[in-house]
């Protein structure tokens, strides 16, 4: 087949060859070409070709990305595919065959060992003897001597790249059945047919070769090469997704919109990079180029130098993409002016450019944006879609006429401005997701007849956890529940607002030093006991917090056991910005609670003496540690944040098996209905009514806080180039008067309709297919009075905490096991009000019927044993966190009996400071002279053995 296809393609330069060679020129193109293919692999040698002696000879011809004329047609046609069943491949063990191999121009290409189970063989017979049978050292299966060994049987199908005996990995290669992994049923036949039918057709075998396979040099922890090689070859979900999208895009141009749901583990980077390139070369069937620049958009800094990377190592032309990377908005508008075929950015900085760029003149571009949320609607996509849109030549000229009727002139501007907003036939959405939400399905989901949204391609979570490429995170999940006690430690009973009351009584709770330091010891002694072992010894935990100040105070704590217990690791901590501790007036930041800057974090917890992450809104998305396998959840979770956060664990590692979660502040139900909507295909049971809109309008006119006149008024200076700001405040303020002078409760509720039209505006006007010139003048003018109102700073009653006491503390269990999600799809409902209900009335009761609330709320059947032990724990803290006390326990200057002296007086003043935490055991200690000295006894062991074991 080699010279059949030579002789058919190249029969000039084979003659040239001959008379180089003479009658060994077989013998010795062959020993060439196999040097060539051990030096080079045949991936390289089917791409580039082969010289010898002075002449050069294609291995194979590939379709170009435009124009195929009739002697390429010719050349293409000329590739061979062939099949040879029963291949006996060795020349050590001649008996031994492949079941089937597939050559292209008579290389080997695919090896395939078949299976039947009606036979009592299946396709991981067909594993174990690639695995057992095929030795890795053969010539024939050497890395890059084929490009991929297939493990097939009648119902599944697995693919390797790389044999490697016993250790080789196999991936499913195969379509998905019902949401999860397998493959549908086959009315026709076999159901992995369409390996034969479409994977191996021959011009999908070459547009493979061309387009997808990738050899990839490997990199450690670090980033640093190790010299290893991998061959990447498509899994079939990423092989559709990218056939379809291009196709569809070849098929109808410019301004499209896209949504690829895959899950975590669905090598969305790499379908990102395949996606991208294919595109960046695309032409319609006029041969006209359907895309000018291709944009990579995320929102994911870290993730974003992984992204930009996988793009770059795909490249086969040097100089295909531009990574913005510093000096971001010149280079970003010069790469866009320069036509740049492929350019990776971040959303953060893509705004930025927008007045840079606003020149470009009618070109077309396909975004594709890396995990797609609400980040792309309203104002951020208005920015991206106003740089991105052609400019208005008649714009220019009008700024510079003479006056125009000012009417025509405004409505000519707001038309333009919501063409900004609209549908830009120029660009084309291509976004990726794990967890659409309702806007994101609306906005870029493929819209059905029946009026509901699909994404465009799905890989499901379900399909991921059962392929083996993510870990089920709800495997291993406990749930537990905390319990206390408050007490009202003054005579008089103030009244509070209830509801703000209870809220300021369960957050000094959370953060009050014992719970603090009792979740820690029970997070410390778990991941001690259970987890440190795992993962080959090097697992790791994160602990999501509630709040910053949260996270300053935990990691304060699990220094301070780490150092006490002497545990061989340490904690890190992320937050942002500034933290000030109002007990104790200290600043904190994560550069100086970690002693490195935070740029840093993710690469120092990489390093095996950094064991746990506490965070407090970092890390919980776009963040991918493979040996994080534990997580401590201290803050309620809901909706896509529980998918996104709690994912952060699902990642793979060779020695990872399992994962856990302990959950202090969700119950298993709750996480359940967070899950279920993404674990299967989502979608999104109708559009938004766009009536809303109008629904808005006539509520905010019936305040009669402003009029239609203010709002044409304001609309008149707004849309005028030469309109200046002053005019805007002027006539602003008297509406703001007006707002001021009204009552509290209607003032908040008039605030809350403004912003939610506002919100609701900025989102429909992207969707919408009828044009409202008032619903944009008042879009406008609500969104600059919402910023021109007055802040409301509700004053909460933080006094309340200074007239309670904590009486006693429990962290409980309430449930262990999996949180079994059901196998079906997930709908999700359209927009709705977006909040515009009345506030609630404010209601007064008195401190006393707070307390109880709050104990009947959060309590249970303390006994004397749960209150006497949380006045222990309480003491122990107080006494061992005494500077003067730590130092007379020091052997060195007291022994253990000298050191009892001291600690009698250090608990005597003590105890008279906690009279006010249970007066109850504070009497029982003092009265009851038995009781008083076996707790004093105890307390003194406690103590001295901590503070001893310290030194």
């Amino acid at each position: 087949m080699l010279f059949n296809f030579i002789y058919t393609t190249q029969p000039q330069m084979w003659e040239k060859l001959r008379t180089q060679h003479g009658t060994e020129v077989k013998e010795r193109f062959t020993r060439r070409l196999v040097n060539e293919i051990k030096a080079r692999g045949t991936l390289d040698v089917l791409r580039r070709g082969v010289k010898d002696s002075g002449c050069r000879f294609e291995m194979a011809y590939f379709k170009p990305v435009s124009g195929l004329n009739e002697e390429h047609r010719r050349l293409y046609n000329g590739n061979i595919l062939s099949v040879i069943r029963q291949l006996h491949y060795s020349e050590k063990e001649p008996n031994k065959s492949l079941d089937m191999v597939l050559f292209l121009n008579g290389l080997p290409i695919v090896t395939a060992e078949l299976k039947n189970p009606l036979k009592g063989q299946t396709v991981q017979d067909a594993v174990q003897q690639y695995r057992r049978d095929r030795d890795p050292k053969e010539p024939f299966f050497t890395f890059g001597r084929c490009l991929a060994h297939f493990a097939v049987d009648t119902d599944l199908v697995y693919m390797t790249t790389h044999l490697k005996g016993g250790s080789t990995a196999f991936l499913p290669f195969n379509k998905g059945r019902d949401g999860g992994a397998g493959n549908p049923d086959n009315p026709d036949g076999f159901r992995t047919s369409y390996l034969w039918d479409e994977v191996w057709q021959k011009d999908s075998l070459l547009e493979i070769i061309a387009q997808y396979l990738q050899v990839v040099e490997l990199e450690d922890d670090k980033g640093k090469k190790t010299g290893e090689r991998s061959l990447i070859f498509p899994r079939y979900h990423q092989l559709d997704a990218v056939r379809r999208l291009v196709a569809h895009a070849k098929g109808h141009g410019s301004g499209q919109h896209y949504l690829i749901q895959h899950s975590a583990g669905s090598g969305k980077s790499n379908t990102i990079a395949w996606l991208c390139h294919q595109l960046s070369g695309l032409h319609d069937a006029q041969d006209r180029r359907v895309f000018d620049s291709i944009i990579v958009i995320t929102d994911r800094r870290v993730l974003d130098r992984q992204l930009r990377h996988t793009i770059r190592q795909f490249e086969q032309v040097r100089g295909v993409v531009e990574a913005i990377t510093n000096r971001k908005s010149r280079n970003l508008a010069r790469a866009l002016e320069e036509g740049k075929e492929i350019i990776v950015t971040t959303l953060q900085t893509f705004p930025f450019t927008v007045d840079l760029i606003g020149k470009l003149h009618g070109k077309r571009f396909a975004v594709v944006i890396d995990e797609a949320h609400s980040s792309q609607r309203g104002e951020s996509a208005r920015s991206v879609k106003r740089v991105l849109s052609s400019a208005d030549l008649e714009q220019a000229e009008r700024e510079d006429l003479p006056a125009e009727d000012d009417e025509d002139l405004i409505n000519a501007k707001i038309e333009g401005e919501m063409k900004l907003r609209g549908r830009p036939p120029n660009v084309s959405f291509f976004a990726f997701t794990a967890t659409p939400k309702n806007k994101t399905l609306e906005l870029f989901g493929t819209r059905l007849p029946d009026g509901s949204f699909k994404p465009f391609s799905l890989y499901t979570m379900r399909q991921a956890i059962e392929e083996g490429f993510i870990l089920d995170v709800l495997q291993n999940y406990t749930t537990f529940k905390v319990y206390f006690s408050l007490l009202k430690k003054i005579k008089d009973d103030p009244k509070y607002n209830k509801k703000k009351a209870a809220f300021l009584l369960r957050s000094y709770v959370d953060l009050h030093e014992h719970a603090i330091n009792k979740k820690t010891e029970l997070m410390l002694e778990h991941f001690w006991t259970q987890i440190r072992h795992r993962i080959g010894g090097r697992a790791k935990a994160m602990v999501v917090t509630r709040s910053r100040l949260h996270a300053v105070r935990y990691k304060l704590e699990f220094d301070r056991q780490i150092r006490e217990h002497k545990y061989p690791f340490h904690a890190l901590v992320a937050f942002s910005d500034t933290v000030t501790d109002p007990d104790s007036g200290r600043d904190f930041t994560e550069y100086g609670m970690n002693g490195f800057p935070e740029s840093q974090t993710a690469e120092v917890f990489n390093q095996d003496d950094y064991r746990i992450l506490i965070v407090a809104n970092k890390f919980q998305t776009g963040f991918d540690q493979p040996l994080l396998h534990t997580m401590y959840v201290d803050k309620k979770l809901g909706g896509v944040n529980a998918v996104q956060t709690l994912s952060r664990l699902n990642r793979t590692h060779p020695d990872k098996e399992d994962t856990m979660v302990l959950d202090f502040a969700n119950d298993a139900e709750e996480i359940y209905e967070s899950f279920q909507p993404y674990y299967e295909k989502t979608s999104l049971s109708e559009p938004t009514d766009p009536n809303k809109l109008y629904d808005f309008q006539r509520m905010l006119g019936d305040y009669h806080i402003f009029t239609q006149s203010d709002v044409e008024g304001f609309a008149s200076v707004y849309f005028n180039s030469r309109g200046k700001q002053e005019k805007l405040h002027a006539i602003l303020n008297p509406i703001i008067t007006r707002y001021c002078e009204r009552p509290e409760n209607e003032r908040t509720d008039f605030k809350r309709h403004l912003v939610s039209y506002t919100r609701l505006y900025s989102f429909l006007s992207q969707i919408i297919t009828f044009t409202d010139a008032d619903l944009e003048k008042l879009y406008q003018f609500a969104r600059h009075l919402v910023r021109k109102l007055p802040v409301s700073r509700e004053k909460l009653p933080v006094e309340i905490t200074e007239n309670i006491n904590m009486d006693s503390y429990r962290i409980q269990q309430t449930s262990s096991g999996e949180i079994k999600l059901i196998n079906e799809d997930g709908e999700l409902e359209p927009i709705s009000d977006l909040g515009t209900g009345r506030p609630i009335e404010e209601e007064l009761a008195p401190l006393s019927e707070i307390i109880h609330y709050m104990n009947e709320h959060y309590g249970t059947e303390f006994t004397d044993v749960d209150k006497v032990k949380y006045f222990a724990e309480d003491m122990e803290r107080r006494l061992t966190g005494n500077d003067a006390l730590v130092k007379a326990s020091n052997p060195d200057i007291n022994t253990r009996e000298n050191f009892r002296l001291a600690f009698n007086e250090f608990f005597n003043d003590t105890l008279e400071g906690m009279i006010d935490s249970n007066f109850d055991i504070y009497k029982r200690i003092v009265d009851n002279e038995e009781f008083g000295e076996l707790f004093r006894a105890v307390m003194f062991d406690k103590v001295y053995d901590r503070l001893s074991g310290r030194l």
